[in-house]
């Protein structure tokens, strides 16, 4: 399958028209490349909040509503360009009001044939958590599909080994982490963690993130990152577990062929073996107690 992953500009969108037209004309873009699987960014529905005007844009509270409101009507778009290139689309993740008090970061997996699921951030960070008042949603969920079984790790979630490993465990040979992160420090932390999922897991790790300024939305005024897709260091796979990368914050899709196959494969013949030594290292996780150094040196 070719693989399209987003560095993705946020924009104070006028009206719906706006926001239809620049979805319309990005998905078109990456089915010119050939593309099977987009990704979007985290956070990336936010530019639906400048569809309620400045005043609600620029307020960290009224953007929830503002763009949970639209979420129904952004993902019914998402599913009629799916089926009309038959692509599979993560549609960026949104705030969404879920018969809870406060929101939870949503992600939407969309196939041709409709939407397959919806997987929510498990793990808050700061902002989210202490500022914002997002919440953990429902469960972690790998999704299958005609491309193979997929996960999403939002953001932050890439962060924590467990996580991955429950994907991997259930299933999955391809991880999405859709990212919004305000700085070079929390873009790094997120690759890295992104690299390090598909190390130990030997699999595809998939990452987009948003890029560029928003100052009109306070939630998402700086945006760094470059899109790129990972896989482990080791046979069939490039020595530097990078299959693509882009550029530092440069707008646009950045693709590759990725063939699970070769997942399969490292997993069985490769110089090492990560994903089945996982239950090893667990089993051996214990740090032996202190010792007395003039009893037990020899």
């Amino acid at each position: 399958m070719r693989i399209a992953t987003a560095a993705y500009p946020l924009d104070p969108l006028p009206n719906w028209e706006a926001y239809e037209a620049k979805l319309t004309r990005w998905v078109a873009d990456a089915v010119r490349q050939e593309a099977d699987l987009l990704v979007f960014p985290e956070y990336g529905a936010m530019e639906l909040a400048y569809l309620a005007g400045a005043e609600v844009a620029g307020d960290l509270e009224a953007s929830l509503s503002a763009v949970s409101d639209r979420m129904e009507a952004a993902w019914d778009l998402h599913e009629a360009l799916a089926a009309r290139h038959r692509v599979h689309i993560l549609a960026a993740s949104a705030p969404v009001f879920d018969q809870g008090a406060r929101p939870v970061n949503r992600a939407v997996l969309i196939c041709p044939g409709g939407r397959v699921g919806v997987q929510d951030k498990q793990v808050m960070t700061r902002f989210e958590g202490e500022t914002w008042d997002i919440v953990p949603g429902g469960p972690l969920r790998v999704f299958d599909t005609t491309l193979g079984r997929i996960g999403v790790l939002i953001c932050y979630d890439a962060e924590f080994p467990l996580l991955g490993r429950a994907s991997a465990e259930a299933g999955a040979k391809i991880l999405l982490v859709p990212s919004c992160t305000d700085a070079l420090s929390g873009y790094s932390r997120v690759r890295v963690g992104a690299m390090a999922r598909a190390l130990e897991n030997q699999c595809v790790v998939v990452q987009s993130p948003t890029v560029g300024p928003a100052a009109w939305c306070p939630a998402v005024d700086e945006n760094v990152g470059t899109a790129a897709i990972y896989g482990p260091s080791d046979l069939g796979f490039p020595p530097t577990g990078v299959i693509a990368e882009g550029a530092l914050n440069a707008p646009g899709w950045v693709t590759a062929e990725v063939d699970l196959a070769a997942v399969s494969r490292v997993r069985r013949e490769g110089a090492v073996f990560n994903h089945a030594h996982w239950p090893e290292s667990a089993a051996r996780a214990t740090v032996a107690p202190e010792t007395d150094p003039d009893t037990d040196l020899p």
